[in-house]
């Protein structure tokens, strides 16, 4: 299978070299096909190395490629662990980046840079593809910043725009602090174990718990603790958990294929991922468990919150992501890291659904993103209208759909995880999943009743132009929303409550919540039946019924609540003062303090006290010693008895 291995990560990087290098010799159709079959022959073969892993029993393989570098006995290399949890990586990052390949060659066909995005997608994948095979924190620190950066080429993508350029840049600035975080979490697994290698590390997991480290004063913290948080902090930043995810919604300025790609199935999905694959670090720390557990359940509720005044179609289902990814977050704190990576699965399809069903609305609105100018489309795109309505099933979590199996297991893991009893950490945990579904409810079908429903806003020119978008696009959606529809019946019982991952997660037996779910809950059947008793399905049906009262039923209730709670409405809309936070306070702050420091610093202090002011010192003292030198001897006789007189008087004084 190794050769196998080598071409699933490849191809794709090899089409992105020849897009992109050649493109313009090649052509606009040689590039997308060539980009198209490179990913899906990734894709073909990510299924058969899952189908090997999974149905036929086979082993995982853990191996080393190449040899970069030897430092005192710590290898650099290149090499792949290639287990069920990899497997399952490599399916989804391969399906829902062909599908966005696919869709791209009608969604971009009239746009310049046609070659170069595919050029960029294909490289995208290849550098997630790098990420999820990495056997060891070297690649998969590689792999983590290549799709920091190809996310930074296509959020701006569209380079003459200023807001595009504002977005990639301010995507790029917030990785780069948690970043800081994750690389600083490395550090400290190579001054404990002196390796880089997963299998060597997680060997040593129980000796860095048991070790401290001194950061302030004499203040000892425990090894593994710091680790953890500091490599957590890098998931913040990739997964976009508060306060650092003032990036993603930004991210919007990208072309929509690439809202797809990165909210889905790349970039936001590689810290959830990261965390994952460090469950036996994660598991030895209690406290850092605790703070992934609280950044994750204030991502879920408060970011949800968000998307109900939010008018950009792209950037309502922005802070969908936002709150998913919350919810994925709160999974990995209560150890239920199965539960994360299920509800990672199954919002990888269901959230590539949306957003290129939202682009596919864009294309017949002449790029018209406002949802207050649509309304009636159900009629003009019957396609996008039921995949679009499949896509916002799965995201509300409706009985049956994909989202449904995997977001209510989180909330019962929530509810029974080993949190339960400890306070107000649990309450403050359960009750944001838990309200975050009404939340999640209304915003997604007033998204949707906006745009396919209630009398039709947009103006004539538009009107009479629209139409359902080509087969090159409605066919991705069709693909999509088959398995947001119907994965979750099939993939429960094994991911979420059998052993699918075996060694692949690591869980202790006093957090371990999911097996217990799993002898409850044998079959899909049972699960239903058990969802359909608690408050979730109820408040997801509550939340659509509540969109349809204030967005159809009664319209003009929307602007009387706006108008009555106008403060918390202005709250939301600012966006919780986060972007003034980071813009005006911490890089307008370190604009100013370096305007200080020049105007004070250097142009006062450097150039006008020590290199200025010493000149003018020296020409000052010439001008004076220049009028010493008149020319005249009676000048100097009169000096030379002056200087006499002097000295005879000291003379006389020191006898």
């Amino acid at each position: 299978m190794h050769s196998y291995h080598l071409t699933i990560v490849l191809a794709p990087l090899a089409a992105a070299i020849v897009a992109g290098l050649f493109g313009r010799q090649i052509g606009r159709a040689a590039a997308h096909w060539i980009t198209v079959l490179a990913v899906g022959l990734s894709c073909v073969l990510s299924l058969i190395v899952f189908k090997h892993l999974y149905f036929d029993g086979g082993v995982a393989e853990n191996y080393s490629v190449y040899t970069w570098a030897v430092s005192d006995g710590l290898r650099m290399e290149v090499g792949f662990l290639i287990d069920r949890l990899t497997a399952l990586m490599m399916v989804v990052v391969t399906f829902v980046s062909l599908m966005v390949h696919i869709y791209t060659i009608g969604y971009m066909r009239d746009d310049p840079g046609y070659q170069r995005f595919f050029s960029f997608i294909s490289l995208f994948t290849f550098a997630m593809l790098m990420l999820v095979m990495a056997n060891n924190f070297l690649q998969l620190f590689f792999g983590w910043e290549a799709v920091g950066l190809v996310s930074y080429l296509l959020i701006g993508f569209w380079f003459k725009k200023e807001t595009a350029i504002f977005a990639n840049l301010k995507a790029f600035l917030v990785n780069r602090v948690g970043d800081f975080g994750f690389i600083l979490g490395i550090a400290g697994v190579v001054l404990f174990t002196n390796s880089l290698d997963y299998q060597t590390v997680f060997a040593s997991a129980d000796n860095i718990a048991a070790q401290s480290i001194t950061i302030f004063g004499d203040t000892a913290w425990n090894a593994m603790t710091v680790i953890c948080i500091c490599l957590f902090i890098g998931a913040m930043g990739k997964s976009a958990q508060a306060p650092l995810h003032v990036w993603l919604p930004d991210s919007m300025e990208g072309p929509t294929p690439i809202s797809a790609l990165i909210h889905a199935a790349t970039m936001v999905t590689a810290g959830i991922f990261m965390v994952a694959r460090m469950s036996p670090l994660f598991e030895l720390s209690e406290t850092a468990l605790a703070v992934v557990l609280t950044i994750g359940a204030v991502t879920a509720f408060f970011m949800g919150l968000l998307g109900i005044v939010q008018n950009d179609i792209k950037r309502v289902v922005a802070y969908s992501t936002l709150s998913q990814l919350g919810y994925m977050t709160v999974a990995l704190g209560v150890s239920a890291y199965s539960a994360a990576i299920f509800h990672l699965m199954t919002h990888a399809f269901f959230k590539a659904l949306l957003f290129l069903a939202a682009g596919s609305v864009i294309i017949a609105m002449h790029h018209e993103q406002d949802i207050r100018k649509m309304g009636g489309l159900r009629k003009y795109m019957p396609i996008t209208y039921w995949t679009s309505l499949i896509g916002t099933l799965a995201l509300i979590g409706f009985p049956g759909s994909s989202g449904f199996f995997s977001k209510d297991a989180l909330i019962e893991a929530v509810k029974e995880s080993h949190w339960h009893g400890q306070g107000m950490i649990y309450w403050i945990a359960y009750l944001s999943v838990l309200l975050g579904v009404f939340v999640t409810a209304l915003y997604s079908f007033r998204m949707f009743f906006l745009v396919f429903h209630g009398k039709e806003r947009m103006d004539k020119k538009t009107k009479s132009h629209l139409h359902e978008s080509p087969w090159v696009v409605t066919a991705p959606l069709i693909l999509l929303a088959i398995p947001s529809a119907i994965i979750g019946w099939f993939t429960i019982g094994p991911i979420l409550f059998g052993d699918y991952f075996g060694g692949s997660i690591q869980v202790l037996a006093g957090h371990d919540v999911l097996s217990g779910m799993g002898t409850r809950f044998t079959s899909s059947a049972a699960f239903i039946g058990h969802a359909l008793t608690q408050p979730a399905v109820w408040l997801a049906v509550s939340g659509a019924i509540t969109a349809w009262i204030l967005y159809l039923y009664r319209p003009e209730i929307p602007g009387r609540l706006r108008d009555k709670l106008s403060p918390l409405y202005t709250l939301l809309d600012r966006k919780y003062y986060f972007d003034e936070l980071w813009i005006k306070g911490f890089a307008g702050g370190g604009r100013r303090i370096g305007s200080l420091l020049w105007r004070k610093g250097d142009e006062f202090l450097i150039d006008g006290l020590m290199v200025n002011g010493t000149a003018n010192s020296v020409r000052r003292l010439a001008g004076v010693m220049r009028q010493l030198q008149t020319g005249y001897l009676y000048h100097y006789a009169f000096a030379m008895i002056f200087a006499l007189a002097l000295f005879l008087a000291w003379l006389l004084w020191l006898s």
